[in-house]
This record gives structure tokens, sequence and C-alpha cells, in this order.
């Protein structure tokens, strides 16, 4: 289908690293010269993963490696192109999910 629009999630925590670098500003810009239509970073109050360790932003628990989500939108064929090397920058540590999405607007 020609005008297939994916939401690609990547969920992260918020102390990982790519080569010295935060990792979701690391990715973002990664998109941005992939020319992928929009990312927007999102810091969660509470989450876990794997692990099982909660991660939260209570004023009792101060946390400084709370969960990241980056959410991407563009056409499924530019998504599936940038996968294989967002899978590869998270070595392992996070998790990609991907959905069909309606744009209403605008046009992308």
């Amino acid at each position: 289908m020609e005008n297939e629009y994916k939401l690609l999630r990547i969920f992260l925590s918020e102390k990982k690293r790519i080569d010295g670098k935060l990792a979701y500003k690391y990715i973002v810009d990664f998109l941005r010269k992939n020319k992928i239509a929009g990312a927007t970073v999102l810091r969660g109050i509470l989450g876990y993963g794997s692990s099982f360790q909660v991660h939260s932003a209570s004023i009792l628990t101060l946390s400084e490696d709370l969960p990241i989500v980056i959410e991407v939108v563009d056409k499924k064929e530019k998504l599936d192109k940038i996968i294989p090397q967002i899978k590869e920058l998270l070595d392992g540590k996070g998790m990609i999910t991907i959905e069909k999405i309606e744009i209403i607007y605008p046009e992308i």
C-alpha cells in the first residue's frame, strides 16, 4: 500500500548511552538524518522492564533512570529500512514495537 503509515515505539532506559551520548538523543539525531517524518521523546513517570525493577519519578524515590519512549511516525517503507539499524543501536537493551496508523492531518 502506497500510503501505509506506521507508528514505531522505542522503549529504553533514560541512562542508556550510545557512543557516550544519551541514547534517546542519539536515536532522534539518527532519525532526523534519515529524514524520518517525525519523532517525539516521552519520559515516563513510572515503569519497569524485563528486570522487573520499578523506576519512579516519586519525590520519595527520586530516580535518574526513568523509562523513555520514542514515538516515530512515517511511511512503512521508510521505517522498515531503519529498524535493523535501531535494533543494532539498542544492542539488546530496550524494546521496539510497530503498529499501523491512520494519519488524519497533516498529509506527510
